[in-house]
């Protein structure tokens, strides 16, 4: 009888799997990443090993002198390669799109396997597909908007309690679940994600998960104490001249990204001339990375040279919405626990940073929202739909929304949709993309301030390019071009990927949620 045993590939547990691989592996990964033995340097990153991490350095520092040694057959030798998200599946393009997104979630779900860089997390997932192997943290937002219309409840429900095991086991949710990730997040869009599970379950929800959500806040605001005038930022936290508190994106550490090692590097060589000193270069690309925005001139002092970013001088209206959502949602759960006090704590911190986003935040000369530069004390020069955060939030007055809503009429929307920024930097964040989760934050913030026919306008027309890409090839993609929707949508680090998560959930979510805006605070 044939032995029907599965066999996996022997992992060593002995790896810490804390440790990210540059630093497990040290002059190998170096070289391994420096001489192109993989075209996308996440490729190495995301490999695991067949013999402990010692083992194959001390074997690498014997062969590497020998005739004929090829770095190539070594790594082969001594690492399993990992999978990008590749199936048997054969899109039948003759389906209306949103049949052929519910066949797909199966395909997206996976478990946490062992591998070197993977932390594990105990429930199952959707991964966003490609070269994007893991449970990413912002992705999986707008992912779990398509999981509840096609009714996969406890899907949802797994993913909220992954999070929240990594918030328990790590202090914060990693930008995804690999070591690599672990000293930056991404925008903290968890406090929406109980929202939305509270609107499936209940508002007991917001109670279960209120000890992560303060987690998270609290590392999110860590240092916010020690601040004064001569020392007015420190991690993700900063004190403007008025004393108000507002967040920033941060990483910390000062050293090459290990998924993006040699793009780093050579980044460096090439920023010599703009007297950034290598370490300060690589936390501001680190820090982009957490912004979700990697990369755009949103981050940029020249909008045309990714060398001049400086994204810890930057002050994101995104972020400081979703801060304020989330000390909104503090608020609610400590609330609906019976505290009053840190209920009314919270609903106070949410109404300080609200009136400061106004004051910082808000250009009335451009009547539009913008970045703020804190060196320079003055926004960015980058229009970008960030913007509508503060309308998805409600934290816009009305006028505000209509100067918003104006500027997006005229500026953003195009073709297939709205645009990420007006610039053209050749970054994969500015135009002429546009990405799912900013067409849903614009849709639905449009809504929620009665721009409807706008607001339908966005969706038609996305989901109409979508349609298009999909008939054409079979493929929902990561990114597309808005502009000119004949052509396929390019910057960034790697190839435009397919799949893909984010595009999925918000297509299904946009196709049922046409007119209605998404207030999640309702339920309270």
């Amino acid at each position: 009888m044939a032995d029907t045993t599965p066999h996996f590939p022997q992992i060593y547990s002995i790896v810490p799997a804390i440790l990210p691989p540059d630093q497990l592996f040290g002059p190998l990964f170096h070289d391994v990443q420096m001489q192109f033995v993989f075209d996308d340097s996440i490729t190495f990153a995301d490999c695991y090993p067949r013999r402990a991490p010692e083992e194959i350095l001390s074997r690498y520092e014997i062969e590497k002198h020998r005739d004929g040694f090829r770095l190539e057959d070594f790594v082969h030798t001594y690492f399993h390669l990992p999978k990008n998200l590749e199936t048997n599946h054969i899109s039948d393009q003759s389906l209306p799109t949103s049949v052929h997104l519910n066949r797909m979630w199966p395909i997206f779900k996976r478990q946490s396997e062992p591998q070197c860089s993977m932390l594990p997390v105990p429930k199952p997932y959707i991964v966003p597909g490609g070269r994007f192997r893991g449970l990413y943290y912002w992705d999986s937002y707008f992912t779990m908007l398509g999981l509840r219309v096609s009714g996969e409840y406890e899907l949802i429900r797994d993913m909220v309690d992954n999070f929240a095991y990594l918030i328990d086991t790590y202090g914060h949710i990693p930008n995804a679940n690999r070591s690599y990730y672990l000293t930056r997040s991404q925008p903290p869009f968890f406090a929406l994600m109980v929202r939305l599970l509270a609107e499936m379950d209940g508002p007991d929800t917001l109670v279960r998960y209120l000890p992560h959500m303060q987690k998270e806040y609290n590392y999110w605001m860590d240092g916010y104490f020690r601040l004064d005038d001569q020392d007015n930022a420190f991690r993700r936290v900063v004190m403007l001249p008025d004393g108000s508190i507002l967040n920033r994106y941060w990483d910390d550490l000062s050293a090459p990204r290990p998924e993006s090692y040699r793009e780093d590097v050579e980044l460096a060589h090439q920023a010599a001339p703009y007297r950034i000193s290598p370490g300060t270069l690589y936390r501001h690309i680190r820090a982009a990375c957490e912004s979700g925005w990697d990369f755009s001139c949103r981050w940029f002092g020249n909008p045309e040279h990714l060398a001049t970013i400086h994204t810890t001088d930057i002050i994101p209206v995104d972020l400081n919405c979703l801060m304020y959502e989330l000390e909104m949602t503090l608020s609610d759960a400590y609330l609906q626990s019976s505290f009053q006090e840190p209920g009314d704590h919270f609903r106070q911190k949410a109404e300080t940073r609200r009136k400061a986003i106004m004051t910082y935040l808000w250009d009335e000369k451009g009547h539009f929202f913008m970045d703020y530069d804190i060196v320079l004390h003055k926004p960015t020069p980058v229009w970008s739909l960030a913007a509508l955060f503060p309308l998805f939030c409600g934290i816009a007055t009305d006028e505000q929304a209509a100067h918003v809503h104006e500027h997006i009429e005229k500026s953003f929307l195009k073709e297939g949709g709205v645009v990420s920024t007006l610039q053209e930097s050749g970054q994969q964040w500015d135009s002429p993309n546009g990405w799912a989760p900013l067409q849903w934050i614009t849709h639905q913030g449009l809504l929620r301030y009665g721009f409807t026919q706008t607001a339908d306008e966005i969706r038609k027309r996305w989901m109409a390019l979508n349609d298009k890409v999909f008939r054409d090839t079979g493929k929902m993609m990561e990114k597309y071009n808005v502009v000119d929707t004949s052509l396929t949508a390019g910057g960034g680090e790697y190839p435009n990927q397919d799949g893909f998560g984010w595009t999925n959930g918000i297509y299904l979510a946009l196709q049922a949620n046409a007119h209605t805006p998404t207030d999640q605070r309702e339920i309270i």
